[in-house]
C-alpha cells in the first residue's frame, strides 16, 4: 500500500453519520445532497433505456447525443464559449468526482506543486496528493458575520511559475463563498503568465441565489478562450437532484479530449448508457427542473439562516451560493465533538467543519436541501434547545 493512501484521512461526516445508526428520528443534514427523489421523467427515461436492452458499453467519451446537448446546454449559459466547439471539448464521466480525479491525473505528476483555495470539500486536496503532488493550502478569511473572504494578492503570490494547477471550487462547498467576475478574470490572467493549470469545480453554479441574466455564479467559461489550460468540473448531481446516479462532465481545451478519453478508459471504460440517457432527458427539460429547484433552496436558505442569526451566539452569513449554511457555536470549539453530540443528545445531524479542512475547525456545515422547510424549523428548535435557550 502507498503511504500516502493509508495516510487518508477517512471521511468525518461518515464518522459522524455513524452516530446515527440505529438512532430513531434524526434530521439529517449531513449530506451534501437534496432529500427530493430525482423527477419521474427522467427516472423514467433510464427504466425505458434498460428495457431497450441499453446496457452495453458506450463510447469512453460519452454517447454523442448526450455531449452535443451538453455544448448546446453549455453556450446557452456561457454564450463565450460556441456550442460547434464545445462538443469537441466535453468528456461525459462517471460523477463529478470522478472528473476531478480524471482531471488530476490528466495534469498532475508525483512532486508537482498544486495550489487549492481551502475550505474545499475534501476530496479536492486529497486527489492531487494522491498524485504525488504537493498541496499547498490558500485559506479564505471569515470576515463580519461569518462571510468567508478570498484574498486575491495572497492567491496571486501563492501561484507562481512552480505551480502546475490551481484548484478551486466556486460556488464554495462548504462555505458558500463565490468568486467574483473580476477576480476570476485576474486569476485566468495570472495563471496565463505563470503557465498554471485551473481546475474550477462549478458543479453548484446553478444554485446561485444573486440575480443574473444566464442564472448562474460567474464561470472561468465566461472568460476563457479554447485553448486555455483551462479545466471545468460539472455534474448532474445537484442542479438535476441526481446524485446517486454518478454523472458529470468536464470541458477542456480541445487538445485535452483525446487524452481524457483514455483515461476514461483506464477508470471506468464509459458512464452507463442508460445513465446519459437520463440526463439527456434532463437537459431537454432543464427549465423544468432548475429554476423551480433553485427557487425553493432560496426559500430553505431564507428559512434557516435568519433563525440560525436570531440564535445567541451564532455566527454565520447568508450565503450567495449552494446549499449550506455554514457557521459556528461561541464556545464550542471541536466541532466533531459538537456534531456527534448534537445526534446522540438532540437527534441534528450536521457535518464537522473540520472535514473541510484545519482552516474550518470550530465550524458546522448545515444542508439546507430539504423537501420540507418545517424539518429546518424543528432542527433549529432542536439546536436551541441543546444550546440551554
Amino acid at each position: 500500500m502507498r503511504d500516502i493512501v493509508s495516510a487518508l484521512e477517512g471521511s468525518r461526516i461518515r464518522e459522524v453519520a455513524n452516530e446515527g445508526l440505529g438512532r430513531e428520528g434524526v434530521l439529517k443534514f449531513w449530506f451534501g445532497e437534496s432529500d427530493e427523489v430525482t423527477p419521474a421523467f427522467i427516472r423514467e427515461a433510464a427504466i425505458a433505456s434498460i428495457n431497450e436492452g441499453e446496457t452495453f458499453y458506450a463510447h469512453n467519451l460519452g454517447l454523442v447525443e448526450l455531449r452535443e446537448a451538453l455544448a448546446a446546454y453549455t453556450a446557452r449559459l456561457h454564450p463565450a464559449q460556441p456550442a460547434a466547439a464545445l462538443a469537441e471539448r466535453l468528456a461525459v464521466t462517471s460523477g463529478g468526482v470522478n472528473g476531478l480525479m480524471l482531471a488530476c491525473q490528466a495534469l498532475v505528476d508525483a512532486g508537482d506543486e498544486v495550489v487549492a483555495v481551502t475550505p474545499v470539500w475534501p476530496n479536492l486536496v486529497a486527489q492531487p496528493a494522491i498524485m504525488g503532488a504537493i498541496v499547498r493550502r490558500v485559506p479564505l478569511r471569515v470576515g463580519a458575520g461569518g462571510a468567508w473572504q478570498l484574498d486575491l494578492e495572497e492567491l496571486l503570490a501563492a501561484i507562481t511559475p512552480r505551480t502546475r494547477l490551481l484548484v478551486v471550487n466556486a460556488p464554495n462547498n462548504p462555505s458558500g463563498w463565490t468568486l467574483s467576475a473580476d477576480e476570476q478574470r485576474a486569476i485566468l490572467a495570472h495563471c496565463r503568465r505563470t503557465g498554471t493549470w485551473i481546475l474550477a469545480d462549478e458543479v453548484y453554479e446553478r444554485l446561485y441565489y444573486a440575480p443574473t441574466a444566464n442564472g448562474c455564479a460567474p464561470s472561468f467559461l465566461d472568460l476563457a478562450e479554447p485553448d486555455d489550460r483551462l479545466v471545468v468540473t460539472h455534474s448532474f448531481s445537484k442542479s438535476f437532484l441526481m446524485t446517486g446516479w454518478r454523472l458529470g462532465w468536464l470541458v477542456m481545451p480541445p487538445g485535452l479530449t483525446a487524452p481524457m478519453g483514455k483515461l476514461i478508459e483506464f477508470n471506468t471504460s464509459c458512464a452507463p448508457v442508460f445513465v446519459q440517457r437520463a440526463a439527456l432527458q434532463a437537459l431537454a427539460r432543464a427549465d423544468e427542473v432548475t429554476p423551480a429547484l433553485v427557487a425553493h433552496l432560496k426559500t430553505c436558505r431564507d428559512t434557516l439562516v435568519p433563525a440560525l442569526q436570531a440564535l445567541p451566539g451564532i455566527e454565520v452569513a447568508t450565503p450567495l451560493g449552494g446549499m449550506y449554511a455554514f457557521f459556528r457555536i461561541q464556545g464550542q470549539d471541536d466541532c466533531l465533538d459538537v456534531a456527534k453530540r448534537l445526534v446522540r443528545e438532540a437527534g441534528l445531524g450536521l457535518a464537522p467543519g473540520s472535514a473541510f479542512g484545519p482552516e474550518a475547525a470550530g465550524w458546522l456545515r448545515w444542508c439546507f436541501a430539504s423537501r420540507d422547510t418545517g424539518r429546518l424549523v424543528e432542527g433549529v428548535d432542536r439546536l436551541r434547545r441543546w444550546l440551554g435557550l
